[in-house]
């Protein structure tokens, strides 16, 4: 099993922390990341899985199916039956004996009916794909070109990873979409997924999109936060708090997994991707996703920075009081900008990270260091 090959240590201690603060703990993310086989390794006493027709039956009638049950208590997609959570929430305030273990692969509409039914009694832990805190640092270029779904990282071959892939996205099109209720031809998403992964790691003209695929601009607004609330795509909003500057106001968009990303874009190797004019868009979003999933558990909010008159931060955060910018660089020896010290002045930054593909760390001034992606796992 995929649990046995790569432990999920720092995931597997967040959720159990959860479950001893909440009688509801959520383990959100994207199909196939790995959620089942993690939720499983806290041996519940009952598993329900609505996927399954059993199972789903079973529940046609919940109270009855589960307010006598004692002990951890699983259920799987959920969002399928978004009417339990009001039980839920009777079912805990009833029985103590009782804990429950969620879990769903679309992020807003469950977190807005689960927030609602259970604000006080539910905690959540979004679980992406494999990072190199867990695949190691040699693994860096298979995990960047394969992307971090564990099914694709851990095949045997970069040609069977493709095919795991291509066929990840076809049952995405074809099967969850439907699953969550959203009758969007596979075909038309598919096309639209293939252009936006032109926009890969660029601001995004709404009117723009909508006209190049022959669509208005809400409706290109409803695809991407269609695509967005199921894990995969990423909008990164711009810090506005200068308002002395001419700033950019559209999000920046990112597919969170680079090896979705390279199927999109029909990569399949390492060579074809050096060779590639999007080598550079593509370390900036599979980097770019590492460090947010780092973030992200210290609480982090993140952004880009950019003004119109061309100075821009890949992404920007605080930390501990500290004010932190980063750019993301595909070159075996970075060196700074001009952009960069004008956005040290308009963010007052106290520290500016280059993360690039090397192996060396070293100082550029005394606010500029020069970072190896593989560096960050002791961030967390």
């Amino acid at each position: 099993m995929i649990q046995d090959i790569i432990e999920r240590k720092k995931d597997k201690a967040s959720i159990s922390e959860l479950l001893k603060i909440f009688p509801v703990t959520a383990i959100l993310g994207p199909r196939q990341a790995g959620k089942t086989t993690l939720a499983k390794t806290f041996q519940p006493d009952y598993v329900f899985d609505l996927e399954n027709p059993r199972d789903f039956a079973l529940l046609d009638n919940p109270q009855l199916s589960l307010e006598g049950l004692e002990g951890l208590i699983m259920i799987d997609e959920i969002q399928r039956k978004a009417e339990l959570f009001p039980l839920l929430r009777f079912l805990v305030d009833s029985n103590p004996k009782q804990r429950f273990i969620i879990l769903g692969s679309a992020s807003s509409n469950l977190r807005q009916q689960s927030g609602e039914s259970l604000a006080g009694r539910i905690g959540y832990h979004y679980l992406t794909g494999l990072n190199l805190s867990e695949t190691g640092k040699s693994s860096m270029e298979e995990l960047w070109l394969r992307g971090g779904f564990p099914r694709s990282f851990l095949t045997e071959s970069d040609s069977q990873s493709m095919t795991w892939r291509t066929n990840f996205i076809s049952t995405f099109l074809e099967k969850d979409l439907n699953v969550l209720g959203i009758s969007i031809p596979s075909t038309s998403m598919y096309r639209f997924w293939v252009m936006l992964s032109h926009y890969h790691g660029q601001t995004v003209n709404f009117s723009e999109l909508g006209r190049s695929f022959g669509i208005n601009n809400k409706t290109a607004k409803h695809y991407i936060s269609i695509l967005e609330d199921t894990f995969m795509v990423r909008q990164l909003m711009p810090w506005h708090a200068n308002v002395s500057k001419r700033l950019v106001k559209s999000p920046k968009i990112y597919l969170r997994d680079s090896g979705i990303f390279h199927a999109l874009q029909s990569i399949n190797t390492m060579q074809e991707l050096r060779t590639n004019p999007k080598i550079g868009a593509s370390w900036e979003g599979f980097a770019l996703e590492e460090l947010i999933s780092i973030l992200e558990k210290r609480d982090s909010e993140v952004y880009f920075y950019a003004a119109h008159s061309g100075v821009e931060i890949d992404l920007y955060w605080q930390d501990k009081g500290k004010k932190i910018g980063a750019e993301f660089k595909f070159m075996d020896a970075p060196k700074t900008t001009k952009s960069m010290h004008q956005a040290i002045a308009d963010l007052e930054l106290d520290e500016l990270w280059v993360i690039y593909p090397g192996d060396r760390k070293y100082r550029l001034t005394e606010k500029v260091w020069v970072m190896p992606l593989t560096d960050f796992g002791q961030y967390r």
